[in-house]
């Protein structure tokens, strides 16, 4: 943790410490509202400095781009679960997740941690994004993630969107997107 201005800011490592520890892993893909009020109180500020562009200095590292991946792709659907905001910065997760695999700093990443640098494209309504995660995950072996991948690729192929997402970002269902969510294979996010 350092200090920027009157502020806390948690380190890229303090981030990838906490993310890939033993205790948070459960919760990934698994969150209560307890661990989303305990993201919104020890990394707000941080996620409000990323944000800002003060913490870019991060995008020279492999561990400073996971983090600020994680950050802006991971922390936001937690600390901001079922608000608009949660969806705000997945355009940077993409950017810094590009910037990292253009300097191949994917390659000094474990598996686990790729997954994580990989996911921004998963996460994106842009079909062009989608065939890019598949590419990524095939690519190193992730197996489970490409699973993962190409269930949300079929999504955008099928709606063009994520129809989960319609409520939280005030756009209109269609039908088809509403028999979806209704069905018993739909996917809420």
């Amino acid at each position: 943790m350092h200090i920027l201005g009157a502020i806390m800011i948690e380190t890229a490592s303090d981030v990838i410490k906490f993310w890939f520890s033993e205790k948070i892993k459960p919760r990934w893909f698994d969150s209560t509202p307890a661990f989303d009020q305990l993201l919104r109180d020890r990394y707000l500020e941080t996620y409000n400095a990323a944000v800002n562009g003060e913490l870019n200095e991060w995008f020279a590292t492999p561990e400073g781009s996971l983090a600020l991946v994680i950050i802006f792709d991971q922390f936001p659907l937690n600390m901001f679960r079922s608000k608009a905001q949660g969806f705000m910065t997945e355009a940077d997760a993409r950017r810094v997740a590009n910037d990292a695999i253009e300097k191949q700093f994917d390659e000094m990443l474990s598996d686990e941690q790729k997954a994580f640098l990989y996911m921004p494209f998963m996460h994106s309504e842009t079909l062009a994004d989608q065939d890019k995660s598949i590419a990524l995950y095939e690519k190193a072996g992730l197996n489970d993630n490409l699973k993962f991948s190409r269930h949300h690729r079929d999504i955008v192929i099928r709606f063009g969107r994520f129809p989960h997402r319609n409520e939280i970002l005030g756009r209109s269902s269609t039908t088809a997107e509403i028999n979806y969510l209704d069905s018993p294979e739909a996917f809420h996010g």
